[in-house]
Formats: structure tokens, C-alpha cells, sequence
């Protein structure tokens, strides 16, 4: 793969969904266009239901070329052929989360607004960090509030790639893209869309190819 020539998208699923329902859904929005990756996040249900969820929409994202990462569990992530996990700061350490997905794998690491655990992560060896809540957001509740300063930080002094998060839509993201985020993490933006999934994703990388892009943003390895 070469590296993105621009900030590209990372889809993060609702916390709770029918798989099924949901599977055409998410095809409709990754054949919106380009996605970088798809996170499984599902909060209060048993290993059960994420095995049954990823089961059915695992193969809808691998299809189409595009990452599919568990959220929070590596155990499951290795378990169920998943390309990756994501991390949070209360979930597995990054370095067992490496060990349970293995060398090829992604892991990426959630670093609220901190460049602390951000240089932690990467110099443990995490494939991203994730920075946010850039802006308010009802998908869950953020721990920390992040500017665009971290990322701008981030941009030019690193080469591990950045993923921003938190409450990030089309009409906002033109910062975001412009201080050196190599990649938006959305969720309400895109599966709450009142013309659907697949024209949001549209909307998003319009609003993508529209900003400016950070002279540093470019050339870090992609997900």
C-alpha cells in the first residue's frame, strides 16, 4: 500500500446494532468511497453478540479492501480473523494487545488530548494514536478535550499516523484535515445522515478534498 495522499476516513460503528440490518448499511457506505478502516464498537453486550456482529460484517468490510478493526478487545480481534484492535487507556495495555493480535496486526491507541501517551504509544510501537474529542459529541462521553494544536504538534514532529475523533462532521472537519489529521474517525455524522450512510461518506471526503492540507500531513504509513 502506498502512503494516503490525503486525510482519508475511519467509520466507527453505533454501539449497538442488528448485524444483519446493519450489514447492507455499512456496504452502502463503503461503496460511498474511499474508507480507510471500520471499527466494531459495541458497548454493553456479551462476547457472544460481538462474535455473531463481526461474523456477519467483518466480510462486508475485508471485501472491499478495507480494515476491520475490534474496539477494546484483542483476544476476539485475533479470535475472529479482525485486522486489528483499538485501545483505549482503561482497556488493554498496548503491549498485551500486541501480543494477543500479533506483529501484523494493527493496534491503535486512544490518547485523549495527551502528547504524553501519544509518544508513549508510539514509541511502544502502536501503528496510530487518537486524539480527541475535538468537538462535542453524543456518541459516548468524552475524557478529555482536544485542540487542533496537538495535531498540527503531532504532524510535524512525527511519523506514526494520527487519527481525530469526536463529534467530527462535514461542516467542521476543514480544521482538522488542515492541522495534519491523518485520519477522521465519524460516527453519528454517517450512520445518522439524513440521506443515508453512503452520502455522508460522500459529503465527508468532499469536505476532505475542500480543506487545505497540512504541508506535514502527508507520506506517514497508512491503516
Amino acid at each position: 500500500m502506498s502512503p494516503p495522499a490525503s486525510c482519508r476516513l475511519y467509520l466507527v460503528t453505533p454501539p449497538r446494532l442488528d448485524a444483519a440490518a446493519f450489514s447492507s448499511e455499512l456496504a452502502a457506505a463503503l461503496d460511498g468511497g474511499d474508507v480507510a478502516c471500520v471499527q466494531l464498537r459495541l458497548k454493553g453486550v456479551d462476547d457472544d453478540a460481538i462474535r455473531r456482529a463481526a461474523e456477519v460484517l467483518r466480510p462486508v468490510v475485508q471485501a472491499r479492501d478495507v480494515a476491520f478493526l475490534l474496539n477494546d478487545r484483542p483476544d476476539l480481534a485475533a479470535e475472529l480473523g479482525c485486522d486489528g484492535v483499538h485501545v483505549g487507556q482503561q482497556d488493554t495495555p498496548y503491549p498485551q494487545a500486541r501480543r494477543q493480535v500479533g506483529a501484523d496486526a494493527i493496534v491503535g491507541v486512544t490518547c485523549h488530548a495527551s502528547r504524553h501517551l501519544a509518544m508513549e504509544a508510539a514509541d511502544a510501537g502502536a501503528d496510530y494514536v487518537a486524539f480527541g474529542a475535538f468537538f462535542a459529541t453524543t456518541t459516548k462521553r468524552p475524557q478529555a478535550a482536544a485542540d487542533v494544536d496537538v495535531l498540527q504538534w503531532w504532524s510535524t514532529l512525527m511519523t506514526v499516523p494520527c487519527v481525530a475523533i469526536g463529534g467530527i462532521t462535514a461542516g467542521n472537519c476543514a480544521s482538522l484535515v488542515a492541522a495534519g489529521a491523518d485520519f477522521l474517525a465519524v460516527c453519528a455524522s454517517v450512520w445518522e445522515h439524513p440521506e443515508g450512510a453512503a452520502a455522508a461518506v460522500r459529503e465527508l471526503l468532499r469536505a476532505i478534498a475542500a480543506a487545505p492540507e497540512a504541508a506535514a500531513g502527508g507520506g506517514r504509513a497508512p491503516i
